[in-house]
């Protein structure tokens, strides 16, 4: 089967780490099928780039290992395009995937980058799928990219969720209820595992007499930190050897700098800079517990990853985390809460944790994903050339 893939949830050269959850289902889908991601790359003429906007232009011959990947740049302008991206992402992309000729078109993220898929599977007369991460159908930013957003998933061939709560989601939205169902994510079970508590902090540097919190991803304060920051400080004297550590990078890390440095907790709380899979794991055995206080979510790779390193989990009662974690694993908490997070943290770091038994309850690995991926994509391509015969 040949496959193009429509999508800016990938690796690319100035953030290697991104779109991991697309990128490492591609990669095993790519050893039996010709796969070719299609990245379209928004370019904003020099005096409108956002100052937001993290990196300048991407690396063109940035090529993730395993899966054959373009870059193409498309013009767009700050927020006064957001509408009209797709279509623009259409355009751009069409005589590159008709090239290609592909036997199916799969995508993540539903806009703008699913719409574009759409039309261009339309003009191309090509089954498209479609994956729903969490975010492009949580939040959707105005009413046009609604309408595009409902127009994609009422005219694609399937659509697949991160989450059954995700998929409750695209159906309001409509998507077929016969051509959707959930894929959850998975994660590399060879390197997330029960590890010794012990050898990891030696690696790390960390003290084995501290209580380690470890959160795991974007700095951005949509993930809860102003709230993990403030659960912090009102730990500290009940818990003086606590530490939380926020590994990863984001937009927001000034903001965190100063909250922390207002509650005088910059001894307690660390920033660790973005790192590899096998160091996240490092830090993961490290840890004491586990926390993602977020707003909102689909199906979080980092719960995952931390059941399957046996770590207990504090996390929002959002998105698709309700169906990974209960009271034998972590705790669930309402969003937003300082109260209720700083009392799950207490209540998960006052317990004693089987970090085999929590290992055991989810090992759900790529491979899995991709085995059911692949499944959708032969029985969408197989319905749509019996429906043209």
């Amino acid at each position: 089967m040949k496959i193009a893939v429509i999508t800016q949830y990938f690796p690319n050269s100035a953030q290697q780490w991104a779109g991991h959850s697309a990128y490492q289902t591609l990669r095993l889908l790519a050893r039996k099928h010709s796969v070719r991601v299609f990245y379209p790359e928004s370019r904003y003429p020099t005096l409108l780039t956002p100052k937001s906007r993290t990196h300048g232009r991407l690396d063109p011959n940035f090529q993730p290992d395993g899966v054959e990947t373009t870059y193409i740049p498309y013009t767009a302008l700050p927020l006064i395009s957001r509408p009209l991206n797709g279509w623009l992402i259409s355009q751009t992309l069409l005589p590159h995937v008709r090239t290609y000729a592909p036997d199916i078109i799969l995508n993540y993220v539903v806009y703008p980058d699913g719409y574009a898929a759409v039309r261009i599977g339309q003009k191309l007369n090509i089954p498209v799928v479609l994956t729903a991460i969490g975010s492009d159908l949580n939040r959707i930013s105005d009413a046009m990219c609604a309408r595009h957003t409902k127009y994609a998933l009422q005219h694609a061939a399937y659509t697949t969720t991160v989450s059954n709560d995700l998929l409750r989601t695209a159906h309001k939205l409509g998507a077929n209820f016969d051509r959707s169902s959930a894929i959850l994510n998975g994660c590399n079970t060879s390197i997330f595992h029960p590890m010794d508590r012990q050898i990891a902090r030696e690696q790390l540097q960390v003290s084995l007499d501290t209580e380690v919190v470890v959160y795991v991803g974007r700095l951005d304060i949509r993930k809860g930190l102003v709230e993990l920051v403030d659960s912090i400080a009102q730990l500290r004297d009940q818990r003086p050897s606590l530490h939380c550590y926020l590994v990863g990078d984001g937009p927001d890390k000034s903001l965190l700098e100063t909250a922390i440095r207002t509650r005088n907790i910059g001894s307690q709380v660390h920033f660790v800079p973005a790192c590899m899979t096998s160091r996240v794991a490092q830090w993961m055995a490290a840890a004491d517990l586990i926390t993602l206080p977020s707003y909102n979510e689909g199906c979080p790779n980092v719960v995952i990853e931390a059941l399957s390193s046996g770590r207990p989990v504090v996390a929002t009662h959002v998105g698709g985390i309700p169906e990974l974690v209960d009271n034998a694993c972590g705790r669930l908490i309402l969003p937003r809460d300082v109260k209720t997070l700083q009392t799950a943290l207490n209540e998960v770091l006052n317990t004693a944790w089987n970090a085999e038994e929590i290992g055991a309850r989810f090992h759900r690995s790529w491979q899995d994903v991709a085995d059911e991926l692949e499944n959708v994509l032969e029985k969408t391509r197989h319905t749509y050339v019996c429906q043209a015969a």
